[in-house]
């Protein structure tokens, strides 16, 4: 009884690892390989529950997603043989597991085969063209004739390369200082440039300024000397008028206007002679031309007051008259008698 029990375990546990053997799951991430003595038997690329023979065959798994692979560093010459330092990635996935077991057997071994396809690529292509093209929007089109080459040349690795990308296209470190000196160079000239152009249009601005401040200013002066010009008729015309008016008064009245000026200030000094047209309306006690009598009537003269007499006659005849310095009083004009009282 118990011998049969015992052989009944090992029995169900012998069953239990051939089902556990023989059964095996495939994730919808993977895709598998059945070996048998080394030999490929079967392949699955679909999910789900599959079976094998126990203990003769296995599996072997591969990746059935989109994997990535990040080039080393490469360096080129385009056509304008400025160098650069390019780094690119691209994406790929096992389209075929069988072809990839017998190509290169591992991951790790494809990784390190579809960089040197993906660099030889890339030599290719971007040293047909400038650096300006790989600089600018046409670079899609580039990236698109790299993808196809690789992907020609990687056809027989049983994998597909999906997409190829470029993250950095760099000058390399020797030539980093150099061209920057140059594109500094290049900033400052576009920097004189600019200033030069600015001075330039400041002097325009300044001289046409400068022109209309002119044009103006001669504007005014030119109406200020009208404007004088007007005043002066309009004066002169006054002065014509009050002359025709009383000649003798006239005179008269410039006369005192010149005594003031002349005698003005505090050491003022004329040098004349005492029979100068100067002294004329100081040497007498009336105008000049005013009769003597009033016609047809009976005047009383008053005498003239002896200080104007005295002065008159003081005045040597051979010495020239000195006025008074500045700020002593000039002496008075004779006065004039007063107007002749009329007895009717």
């Amino acid at each position: 009884m118990k011998r049969s029990s015992l052989i009944g375990i090992v029995v169900a546990v012998a069953l239990g690892i051939t089902l556990f053997a023989s059964v095996y799951v495939v994730d919808e991430r993977e895709q598998v390989l059945v070996l048998q003595f080394g030999q490929v038997v079967a392949k699955r690329q679909e999910p789900g529950l599959a079976f094998k023979l126990p203990f003769i065959q296995n599996v072997v798994r591969y990746e059935d997603r989109i994997l990535s692979l990040d080039t080393n560093p490469l360096e080129i010459t385009p056509l304008d043989n400025r160098r650069l330092v390019v780094d690119a990635f691209a994406r790929w996935r096992i389209t075929d597991p069988e072809a990839f077991r017998r190509a290169v057997g591992s991951e790790r071994a494809a990784r390190t085969r579809l960089d040197s396809i993906l660099r030889a690529a890339m030599r290719q292509e971007l040293g047909s063209v400038t650096s300006n093209t790989l600089l600018s929007a046409d670079r899609a089109q580039l990236m698109t004739k790299i993808r196809d080459i690789a992907r020609a040349s990687s056809s027989d690795l049983g994998v597909e390369i999906v997409d190829v990308r470029i993250k950095r296209a760099d000058l390399p470190t020797q030539n980093l200082e150099a061209t920057f000196g140059r594109m500094q160079a290049e900033r400052q000239r576009m920097a004189a440039d600019e200033r030069a152009r600015g001075k330039e249009a400041a002097q325009i601005i300044r001289a046409q300024a400068d022109r209309t401040a002119v044009e103006t200013v001669s504007a005014a002066h030119k109406k200020a000397e009208i404007i004088r010009g007007e005043a002066d008729a309009k004066r002169n015309a006054i002065y014509a008028a009050a002359y025709g008016l009383d000649p003798e008064f006239f005179a008269f009245y410039r006369s005192l206007a010149a005594y003031e000026r002349a005698l003005k200030g505090k050491n003022s000094s004329l040098v004349i002679t005492p029979d100068s047209d100067f002294f004329e309306y100081l040497k007498t006690d009336r105008p000049h031309g005013l009769p003597e009598t009033a016609p047809q009537a009976s005047v009383t003269e008053t005498p003239a007051p002896p200080r104007a007499a005295e002065a008159t006659d003081a005045t040597p005849a051979e010495e020239p008259a000195t006025a008074p310095a500045e700020g002593t009083p000039a002496p008075a004009p004779a006065e004039e008698a007063p107007a002749p009282a009329v007895q009717e």
